[in-house]
């Protein structure tokens, strides 16, 4: 009997609880501070009905159905997914076409990045990243013998990229391709890829964004207005001075929840791409850096659960992790960095925590898959079938 006790407390859990917590803590303070930095917002806005609480209830409904779809979605086993892989890439970019046909796709701003569902929008390109992610891992996984081989290995791959990466630029969506770019670079390299054909495609791929932010004059301004926000606070540089003055504002522990100035119509966006900006003022270095942390933990622990399904032999759901790593690490990367001046201004949100369903969904399903990796490789430490 006691050795049964001590078998059963050395034997690992069904799934990883910290990871749980870390996210929900992350969705949960993402609701609250996109209730604070939109309530003025919200109050003001006719399309919001005069309702303070208008993107709070949305983003609470999003965040709910969300989450029904991840339990859902964790009962699936991961051959499954690596089998749905290239189907589920084939509607990604179905989805990604749909936006530029008239009545089905909604342009805001200049940008067609959404399909009109009525009561809510959908943006392919959040799914198209979870797409990618799946897509990219079984590709090479099932390739993993020709990845040393440019015709034969990385050229189809590279091929189907690219159309992706054209129906981004087309939207526009430059942050959205920066990313999908990312991971499938990501994955191609921890499957294998030889470190001459990786190193040429790194410096096509810079070479690629300098042309695409050259011919593009906005673009252009924003890297202007990065440089030296200063110079014009009041145009170009209008967004990163009110988010760096937000940050000043903040200092160690925050003006506090709820009493941010920035956020009363100066900081654009300000529930979306510079939530963080919201959590500095008002929570201060303090809750930046928890906020830091926990996409960092989050981070590595799904590099370490790729490591243990690559020590397993199970390559598809090792690449699988690790690019959902990726994922979440360049995304919140760019963000934060954009929110603090480090990187030009681009639209990018916050995984977990801005406002917006389909980012919120994506990633929700995208950790998911990271917890039913991490609890096929606890039960195949236990002894059990994955």
């Amino acid at each position: 009997m006691l050795n049964y006790i001590k078998a059963e407390r050395s034997s690992p859990a069904e799934f990883d609880q910290a990871l749980v917590w870390t996210a929900l803590i992350l969705l949960l303070l993402g609701m609250v501070m996109v209730y604070s930095a939109s309530i003025a917002t919200a109050e003001a806005s006719r399309f919001a009905g005069n309702q303070p609480a208008f993107f709070l209830l949305r983003h609470a409904v999003f965040l709910g159905v969300s989450l029904i779809v991840a339990l859902t979605a964790f009962q699936v086993p991961v051959r499954i997914w690596q089998s749905l892989a290239p189907w589920l890439f084939l509607c990604g970019m179905v989805l990604l076409l749909l936006v530029f046909i008239p009545g089905v796709g909604r342009e805001v701003n200049g940008a067609k990045r959404w399909l009109n569902l009525g009561p809510a929008n959908l943006q392919p390109s959040e799914f198209m990243k979870l797409a990618v992610v799946l897509y990219a891992a079984d590709y090479t996984a099932r390739k993993s013998a020709l990845m040393h081989s440019f015709k034969n290995g990385l050229l189809p791959l590279l091929t189907v990229m690219l159309a992706v990466g054209a129906l981004l630029i087309l939207e526009p969506d430059f942050g959205a391709f920066v990313v999908i770019a990312s991971i499938a670079m990501a994955i191609l390299f921890l499957g294998g890829m030889n470190g001459k054909w990786f190193a040429a495609l790194l410096v096509l791929s810079l070479a690629g964004f300098v042309v695409l932010i050259l011919i593009a004059p906005y673009r252009m301004q924003r890297i202007f207005g990065f440089m030296d926000p200063w110079s014009d606070p009041y145009g170009r540089g209008y967004q990163l001075s009110h988010a760096l003055i937000a940050f000043g504002r903040g200092e160690w522990l925050g003006v506090g929840l709820g009493a941010s100035v920035e956020k009363l119509f100066y900081l654009p966006e300000a529930h979306t791409d510079f939530l963080l900006a919201v959590i500095a003022e008002e929570l201060g270095l303090a809750g930046v850096v928890t906020v830091i942390a926990m996409f960092t933990w989050i981070v590595l622990r799904a590099f370490v659960i790729g490591r243990q399904a690559a020590a397993s032999e199970r390559y598809y759901a090792a690449l699988l992790a690790q690019g959902i790593a990726v994922w979440f690490g360049v995304q919140t990367l760019i963000n934060m960095g954009v929110n603090m001046g480090v990187l030009p201004t681009k639209g990018l949100t916050l995984p977990l925590m801005s406002f917006g369903g389909s980012g919120i969904l994506a990633n929700c399903l995208a950790l998911v898959i990271l917890l039913r990796i991490d609890y096929e490789n606890r039960a195949l430490m236990r002894g059990q079938p994955a």
